[in-house]
């Protein structure tokens, strides 16, 4: 049991600093800083590494569908368009510290990573990103195909499409490539504005929640109300036995 759970804490340091290394060489590589060609050859081999190791997770899990919610920031962090996309890895690094309590031993655990995960699961916000996510990058495959243009340029395009900013730099020019950004139109910037109006709306009911008191269910109301008529029960007692005692002392020193 010892052994199985040093492999565990050895596989997860591992993934750790393959995780920080491959985010510091993709943001090198979209800075242009250093040997471009080395870096490259490099973002692949952590991207096959990466896409082996969600691949076997996903295997072995017992359950798949879990799975998937949770590691939605991997799956979007092994998308090959743009080596930018590394830095969804560093959701799993957030994993990784809540699940060897590294918050809690750091003193940041609780109101915080309460509130943290409440905004990624409970907002839907997590789901609805992962979905924004999926049609831009799609959008931006068949852009590329259609108009003949990088990936980089036709990623791009979908993001400032999709955000109803509109440059105007890349435009597209057949039939094909209307199609999508007609759909890109539709469909990328009714996510876009639900994600916008998620954020803002956990944002704006944060003050609400914190200064009213939350409300009970009814079999919550019905254990205190138990409790409360319990505990005037012991009061009422409690009062008779004063009230026999004090006569008693009377009686007492009557005599």
């Amino acid at each position: 049991m010892r052994c199985s759970s040093r492999r565990l804490t050895s596989y997860h340091l591992m993934m750790t600093l393959l995780i920080l290394w491959s985010v510091l060489n993709a943001l090198l590589l979209t800075c242009h800083v250093g040997h471009w060609q080395l870096e490259s050859r490099l973002n692949h081999l952590l991207l096959l590494i990466f896409a082996a190791d969600y691949l076997l997770r996903l295997i072995r899990t017992p359950d798949r569908k879990t799975f998937l919610i949770h590691s939605a920031f991997d799956l979007l962090g092994i998308i090959p368009m743009h080596p930018i996309f590394a830095v969804f890895r560093l959701g799993r690094l957030v994993r990784l510290a809540l699940y060897h309590h590294l918050f809690w031993r750091l003193g940041l655990a609780g109101k915080w990573t309460h509130a943290f995960h409440r905004f990624l699961y409970g907002t839907g916000f997590i789901y609805l990103f992962s979905i924004s996510i999926v049609i831009i990058v799609l959008s931006a495959l068949l852009f590329s195909v259609s108009e003949h243009q990088s990936l980089a340029d036709s990623l791009w395009w979908a993001v400032t499409t999709a955000t109803t900013v509109g440059y105007g730099d890349d435009t597209p020019h057949t039939a094909v490539g209307k199609i999508v950004a007609t759909g890109l139109m539709f469909g990328g910037i009714g996510f876009i504005g639900l994600l916008t109006s998620t954020i803002t709306d956990f944002f704006t009911r944060q003050p609400a929640a914190q200064n009213s008191a939350p409300a009970l269910s009814p079999d919550e109301t019905r254990q205190l109300l138990q409790k409360l008529d319990h505990l005037t029960q012991q009061v009422d007692q409690l009062q008779t036995e004063v009230k026999r005692l004090a006569h008693q002392s009377a009686t007492h020193h009557s005599k």
